[in-house]
Order: C-alpha cells, then structure tokens, then sequence
C-alpha cells in the first residue's frame, strides 16, 4: 500500500467519523438542495443493498431505510455532514419494483434526469449483486452514465454471500466487462455490508474525490 493510500484511509476514516444526517427526500429535481458541493450517488438495480452499505459507510444503522421490499426508496435522497461540503445521494433503485407502472417510470425518468443533468455530481456508484454480475439494466445505466460523461466506479455487493473462487471470478469478470465504458473507473470495489468488508476502501475512495474537487 502507498503512502497515498495510507492517507487517504486515514481521511475516509475522518470524513465518516462525523454524524451524517438526512437532508432532504426529492421526488423531482425541482426539490434538489443547491448545486453548491460536490455528490456521490449510489446507483444500482432494487434491493441491491445500497441502503445497506450506505448505512455500513457512516457507521449509522439506521440513516437509510432499509428493506426487504424492492423499490423501497422512491425519490432521491440526500445526505450530508455539516462538516464537510459533500452530499451522499440513495439513488432510487432500478430494473424492479412493487409499483404501479407509471411510478416506476417516473422514478425511471427523475434518474435519468439527475444523472444527465447534475453538474456537481462527481461520482456515481454503480452497485452490483455480487451473487449475479452486471445484468442487462446495469448496462443500460452504464450507457446512459457514458453518454453524460459522468464517472462511474463499479462496486460489488453482498460479497460475503458467495464463495471467494466465485468471488474472483465475478470480480474479474466485470472489470473486464466494466473496461469497455469510456466513463467507467477501472478498478471494482468488492464489498459487503454485513461483515464490513471493502467499506474502508470505499471511505478512502469518496476521501479521495473530495480531496481532488478542494
């Protein structure tokens, strides 16, 4: 590990050190808080487990709302410290919901909108089951994240749920799948929420971002 890495470890650990709280649910962009700090979105199909790591990232079990029920969270919603100017964004999840149809396409359409059209947005996490690799839907997210020109990072969940040959495979599969996205970040993040595994490198990661855009 670099001396860089090192530090920035140490600045993820300070940044999520701090109390994190909700600041606003917004069902359209015309609710968004102002364009005035760097975001980080998480991305990624229903009842993927971005609630979960978002929560495991701040050490708050209960910041995100969790469920069991896809399509859970409906509208984007914002996070901040009052610490630091960053926003942490729990994107609506996409591919399947609980809803009635035209529902599920405004959630569809206020994500497309947001990622098209949020200068500040600085990254977005792309997360992936890691039980099932990038499917359809995620490429149509990556697609739609290259053609805005904003940088994705691909992170994978739930790691824990499969063996680590299966792991490994899964990992390497994607990267090379993920390299083809001009606007795709190369390296995947492996996580899991539950046994806390990759969530310090991904402290580090948005440390890291924040750190660029000061």
């Amino acid at each position: 590990m670099t001396e860089v890495d090192k530090t920035m470890l140490a600045a993820g650990d300070r940044l999520f050190e701090r109390r994190w709280q909700l600041l606003k649910s917004a069902p359209a962009l015309e609710f968004l808080p102002p364009a005035d700090r760097p975001e980080i979105a998480f991305a990624g199909r229903s009842n993927v487990g971005k609630s979960s790591l978002i929560n495991a990232l701040v050490r708050q079990g209960g910041l995100a709302r969790t469920s069991n029920t896809p399509g859970r969270t409906q509208e984007l919603n914002y996070f901040r410290s009052d610490a630091d100017p960053l926003f942490i964004v729990d994107m609506p999840g996409y591919g399947y919901a609980k809803a009635p149809v035209d529902k599920v396409a405004a959630w569809g359409e206020l994500v497309t909108d947001y990622l098209r059209g949020r200068t500040t947005l600085a990254r977005v996490f792309l997360l992936i089951d890691a039980r099932h690799g990038l499917k359809p839907t995620d490429q149509q997210v990556a697609d739609i994240l290259d053609e805005a020109a904003v940088t994705y990072q691909v992170v994978l969940t739930k790691a824990d749920k499969i063996k680590p040959h299966e792991l490994e495979a899964v990992t390497e599969a994607t990267a090379k799948a993920i390299a083809k996205h001009p606007a795709a970040f190369p390296h995947v993040i492996v996580t899991s929420a539950e046994k806390g595994l990759g969530v310090d490198e991904l402290r580090a990661t948005i440390a890291g971002i924040l750190a660029d855009h000061r």
